[in-house]
């Protein structure tokens, strides 16, 4: 009970979410800790609320300075005592919090890892009571992960200088490599590791094919006008265009990639977190630490280059738990590109490259569910039913209901014809030389292509020359691309990726198999339906508590989702809450943010009703987490 009583005291919640209570036992009982649980899952309560239930000091190391703030002020808002230092900082604040850390007046300090394995700074830090070291994005330890930094293989020393302080390892994407790797390097003992689902059921996936990119992109957001989100693109270029073509069609946006100064890259983010303007474009190689709880879609406007990388850039969106959206505008024309940046690389990380573009291209293409994809990719099986038909898995009625695949599964038609072709001619020109060619090239001589490759190789004379011509060159690409899939052709590893029959593919070329095929995506509508993670609300008061939220925000120069998260305040605009009694009972609502904004929202919600009758909203479990009060009688409301 007093965990609990701590949590609603601090933090304004009345239970935990999976996990976390486990994990915060471990953390107090002074075990090493591993915990891996997805973005929004509630990994940073894991370390704060242990280090208000404990003497010391909790140190958390997070590698992107631009958020310390962001973490501090929201800590600080809710009453508790922590700091970050950081080369934004004046001297002289500087020595003020240096002073107060002596004195012991801070539970928490956020500190980059290169300053804190400076040796002045571990000397100051043997002076203090250090209860425990918190490691966020422990990933980027490793060398394996998607984002590693070789600033963090340093922390490894902490063990060495001071081996009686627990280590908590903190991360939300680490494939078991990875995850083998941070406990290695960081030295880990007496450990608990804790793996929590990488599904997150409020995000909705969906892949549209790129068309007319720029217009599908404003079409997209133009559909959601109160909505902020983040659009990931492959060049910087890109990101200023798009910022730019944006501002002029009336959506505000700001670029943020690694060629903008320091002062730049804040100044962009602090705008999009105190909601300036609705929408940043990212460069996809840079990474943008984002704690903006409602970022409510995430656009790739071009193909990532794994989906380790599309997991945690998706992940950016519904942090808070409610319905957001993850679209990729998808052209074979994207992998085209990034086969050729491909080739530039070494053999082995070329490799390495291809196989990863590949399992991207697969995600994009396949008719599977894509969360169950997701989840494949790093070892967890989703639990929606399946069903088998010969060697291809098919969505049934019974799915994931929140990705384009199972919200309107893609058409199927019987493609033995084409498949036969296209078998064909992998055969005939791979019995011709004894070696194979790309997928590029097999569609060439489908197609009766004149290129100078089909005369020099002599294969217009192929009994499979010109007898696809029936078909576009994208369309054949697609079927190659399945076929692959289907493991009916395969891929030589190498720079020319050629191809050649398996022999599942050999056999279903000589028994003439049926196989059925997959029509091309086609763009898909917004669904009307609700929502995983919905909450119901009287949408005007909703908005009226939006604009309180942002008028309070600007006064303490914070982001508004610090005051409350969009949860928070739809909780308020669908109980109604008159007095400090019901008012407390508002998720997110803890002691200190009673005392400090009650009042005001109070006010706000009683005017609304002077003027509106209320609204009564049926009874859901939607929301991950949130345990709701029972609906307040007429007597309490008085």
């Amino acid at each position: 009970m007093e965990l609990l009583s701590a949590l609603k005291k601090h933090f304004g919640y009345d239970q935990f979410r999976p996990l976390q209570r486990e994990i915060i036992d471990d953390v107090l009982a002074g075990r090493d800790v591993f915990v891996l649980m997805p973005t929004g899952g509630g990994k940073s309560l894991c370390f704060q609320l242990p280090a208000l239930m404990r003497d010391g000091l909790t140190i958390v190391v997070s590698p992107l300075i631009a958020l310390m703030k962001d973490q501090v002020d929201a800590l600080q808002t809710s009453g508790i005592p922590a700091t970050y230092l950081n080369s934004t900082l004046d001297r002289e604040e500087a020595k003020a919090r240096w002073r107060g850390l002596h004195r012991g007046h801070y539970r928490m300090l956020y500190v980059a890892p290169e300053r804190l394995m400076l040796d002045a700074f571990l000397e100051r830090a043997l002076n203090w009571d250090i209860a425990q070291f918190a490691i966020d994005e422990a990933h980027c330890i490793s060398e394996w992960g998607h984002d590693f930094r070789p600033e963090y293989r340093e922390l490894k020393k902490l063990r060495k200088h001071l081996p009686d302080v627990p280590i908590m390892a903190l991360t939300a994407t680490a494939t078991e490599r990875v995850r083998a790797d941070i406990i290695k390097e960081l030295k880990l003992h007496d450990l608990r590791a804790y793996v929590a689902s990488f599904n997150r059921p409020n995000l909705t996936y969906r892949v549209i094919p790129k068309t007319t990119a720029y217009e599908q992109l404003l079409a997209f957001i133009r559909s959601r006008p109160n909505d902020s989100g983040i659009i990931y693109c492959a060049s910087r270029k890109s990101t200023e265009s798009l910022a730019r073509n944006l501002n002029e069609d009336g959506v505000s946006a700001k670029p943020y990639h690694a060629g903008l100064t320091n002062a730049e890259r804040t100044k962009h983010q602090d705008a999009f977190l105190r909601d300036d303007v609705r929408v940043i474009t990212a460069t996809i190689a840079f990474g943008m630490g984002i704690n903006k709880p409602n970022v409510r879609f995430v656009v790739h406007y071009d193909l990532p280059k794994n989906l380790e990388s599309y997991y945690q850039e998706t992940g950016r969106a519904g942090r808070d738990g409610l319905p957001s959206e993850c679209v990729l505008l998808f052209s074979p024309g994207d992998v085209a590109k990034q086969l050729h940046f491909i080739d530039e690389k070494t053999e082995k990380e070329a490799r390495i490259a291809r196989a990863q573009l590949q399992q991207m291209v697969h995600y994009a293409e396949t008719r599977e569910c894509r969360r169950a994809t997701l989840l494949d990719y790093f070892g967890e099986t989703y639990a929606a039913k399946r069903d088998d038909v010969g060697d291809q898995t098919l969505p049934l009625s019974v799915s994931c209901e929140s990705c384009d695949n199972c919200l309107q599964p893609r058409e199927t038609f019987d493609g033995t014809v084409q498949a036969q072709k296209l078998l064909s001619c992998v055969y005939r020109i791979h019995a011709r030389h004894g070696f194979g060619f790309g997928l590029g090239h097999v569609v060439d001589v489908l197609r009766g292509a004149d290129t100078e490759m089909i005369r020099q190789r002599g294969h217009n004379d192929l009994s499979t020359y010109g007898i696809g011509g029936e078909l576009k060159r994208g369309e054949w690409q697609a079927i190659g691309r399945e076929l692959l899939r289907l493991r009916l052709v395969e891929c030589a590893p190498g720079k020319f990726a050629t191809l050649s029959l398996t022999p599942a593919g050999l056999e279903a070329l000589r028994k003439r198999t049926s196989i059925v095929l997959t029509k091309q995506i086609e763009i898909a509508e917004k669904s009307a339906r609700i929502k995983p993670g919905t909450i119901e609300c009287d949408e005007v008061l909703f908005e009226r508590l939006r604009a309180l939220r942002r008028q309070l925000a600007d006064d303490r120069g914070v982001p508004a989702y610090i005051i409350f998260s969009d949860v928070s305040l739809r909780e308020m605009a669908r109980q109604y809450p008159t007095n400090s009694t019901e008012f407390r009972r508002i998720p997110g609502v803890g002691e200190q943010k009673l005392k400090s904004f009650g009042e005001a929202f109070l006010s706000e919600i009683k005017s609304h009703l002077a003027a509106n009758p209320r609204r009564t909203f049926p009874e859901d479990g939607n929301v991950p987490g949130l345990k709701r009060p029972s609906r307040l009688t007429k007597n309490e409301r008085q």
